[in-house]
């Protein structure tokens, strides 16, 4: 249930304040730059990125697509940013950080570590967890209330990495039940699903394949795995993700989907490919949200039923 007690309301709201105003955002410009915060918020998203479009950062950003496009031009024409056209779909223009934007970004980076740094260095450790962890949270509730998220039902939800007992059959009927309802899916699905994981599992131990489980109250509620083997040429094969019944649209699946993509990236993995079937929105739209782009559509009837399938990439 909600928590109904408001008396922590202003108080956040009074810090909130003088966040906003000790950290610059009440100036013109931000961390030392010409720019607005707007702008600089968008250069350390490319950055971290590496590669937006402009309807992903505008979704990052939670700014109008209008107030997007004001803003790009303008970074476009001081130099700091670049457009380029992807090589998975000739209408999308990606945005990346020119040399000077990487300069600029990294002196932006520097004001505001520095910044941070001497706030907190007065402070315990025990005192510096806990503002890493309040503002995450935070942060986290804010997006889910925008979002229309459920932020309670994602309390008691934790997320594990490797092999637990009894995931594979949990995988297994997660898809099973989920695919038998939506698509007709049958036994024979349910079988490749069950071949596929097990013999996934004797490959963890590769650091380049990973498999994370969402855990909630302890019962296995939702899996995704990287692959980096089974494609090869440095391509990750995202597989077997699925979020229980009970927990979609809570954020969960963003959740898992964070987490494998944030390990992907640490591998250094060129792309990460997944296939999935049409008809699916709500997955293909967080997948957008990611960056993955619709690469191929074919008719495939390796699942016992002819479906749609879908490829997407990440680069």
């Amino acid at each position: 249930m909600p928590n109904s007690d408001h008396s922590h309301i202003d108080p956040i709201r009074k810090a909130s304040r003088k966040m906003v105003r000790e950290l610059g955002f009440m100036q013109i410009t931000l961390a030392a730059t010409n720019y607005q915060p707007s702008a600089v918020h968008a250069m350390v998203e490319i950055g971290e990125e590496r590669t937006l479009t402009a309807a992903q950062l505008a979704d990052v950003l939670n700014l109008e697509k209008s107030s997007i496009s004001r803003m790009i031009r303008k970074l476009l024409e001081a130099g700091e940013l670049k457009e380029t056209i992807s090589d998975n779909d000739g209408r999308a223009k990606l945005l990346n950080l020119t040399l000077q934007g990487k300069r600029t970004l990294a002196s932006i980076n520097t004001f505001a570590q520095r910044q941070v740094a001497s706030a907190i260095d007065q402070l315990s450790d025990y005192q510096q967890r806990t503002i890493s962890q309040g503002l995450q949270t935070y942060a986290a509730a804010l997006e889910n209330s925008r979002l229309g998220n459920s932020a309670t039902s994602n309390q008691g939800i934790t997320i594990k990495q490797g092999y637990l007992p009894g995931v594979i059959g949990r995988v297994t009927e997660m898809h099973a039940s989920f695919y038998s309802s939506l698509i007709g899916f049958g036994q024979f699905f349910e079988s490749q699903v069950a071949t596929g994981i097990a013999e996934f599992m004797t490959r963890l131990t590769n650091p380049q394949n990973g498999l994370w489980v969402a855990l909630d109250s302890g019962r296995i509620a939702g899996s995704i795995a990287i692959d980096g083997e089974h494609l090869g040429q440095n391509l990750a094969h995202l597989r077997w993700f699925i979020v229980d019944d009970n927990l979609r649209g809570a954020g969960v699946g963003y959740q898992l989907l964070n987490v494998a993509i944030s390990f992907c990236k640490k591998q250094n993995f060129a792309e990460v490919h997944l296939w999935t079937f049409q008809g699916l929105d709500s997955a293909r739209r967080l997948y957008e949200k990611f960056g993955f782009v619709l690469v191929e559509e074919c008719i495939g009837n390796q699942w016992g039923k002819e479906v749609v399938e879908q490829r997407f990439v990440l680069k």
